[in-house]
């Protein structure tokens, strides 16, 4: 049959993305306790297109997805992401891939188990020509590659201001917060989401019952955190880690007695050491 797709296009404008987006497939990724986790993601799959290309091949993306499915761990993604650019004759291809990633975790006091669940994000593009940044791919290609993974983390905030200027209390609130690392040494989801609960007022469960809710708002009260040392507390830990290139620290707390959010960031690079 005629491939429309590869007749030529005379109107001279490259297209820097095309592919597929919002697919929502079931996949595996690696756990620390249980070795492998399945969950389902939603994944963005692009790459560029060539001024004389009418079009890409849509179908092949989803088909190389398909087969990288089992082992989506984070140098298998992007190997998936070399096998677009050989398989499609393209300069560049990108990823991005969101999951949620579950967790079992005891109640404080009564230790009932329940499931908690954390959004991942994996982030990644590797280019063909041959760059500083670059080696040699299964494929056999000169690429260059860049890879982040984030992973979202809810926790419970005690405001220290509030504390300090109240006989009665403190306000608490829900937030979020998102670690965010380029690819350097290896490491587990779950080490980036315990150093960010024990840096929280506390951490939060699915399962809890009275003796736990008084245990939990009882050591948040005796643990107040802004949004500005969460983040400078994961941060410090963040860099104990290993030698990530970059990573990026933020929290957002969802304000009990505020219309708006409070918010703080803090971004390192070993180019700046900062």
């Amino acid at each position: 049959m005629i491939d429309v797709q590869n007749t030529p296009d005379t109107r001279d404008i490259p297209l820097t993305k095309v592919g597929v987006k919002g697919l929502l497939y079931p996949v595996t990724v690696l756990d620390k306790v249980k070795k492998v986790q399945h969950t389902t993601a939603r994944a963005d799959l692009f790459a560029d297109l060539p001024r004389h290309f009418k079009g890409t091949h849509m179908s092949r993306f989803v088909e190389i997805f398909h087969r990288h499915r089992q082992d989506l761990s984070m140098p298998r993604f992007l190997e998936m992401l070399e096998e677009i650019i050989s398989s499609l004759e393209a300069e560049s291809a990108w990823g991005v891939l969101e999951f949620p990633y579950f967790l079992e975790k005891n109640a404080p006091v009564s230790r009932l188990p329940g499931i908690v669940s954390y959004i991942c994000r994996y982030q990644g593009r590797v280019d063909r020509p041959n760059t500083a940044n670059t080696k040699t791919s299964t494929a056999g290609l000169k690429i260059g590659r860049h890879f982040t993974v984030s992973v979202a983390v809810p926790v419970t905030t005690v405001c220290p201001c509030s504390k300090a200027i109240s006989d009665r209390g403190a306000h608490n609130q829900r937030g979020i917060v998102t670690v965010e690392v380029e690819l350097g040494p290896f490491f587990w989801i779950e080490d980036i989401i315990e150093i960010v609960e024990k840096a929280a007022s506390s951490p939060v469960y699915s399962i809890l019952k009275r003796e736990d809710e008084k245990q939990i708002t009882e050591a948040a009260y005796d643990n107040p955190q802004f949004v500005e040392d969460l983040v400078r507390d994961v941060y410090i830990e963040v860099r104990k880690l290993g030698a990530f290139p970059r990573f990026s620290v933020e929290a957002e707390n969802f304000e009990s007695i505020h219309n708006h959010s409070a918010f703080a960031r803090a971004e390192y690079s070993e180019s700046t050491n900062l």
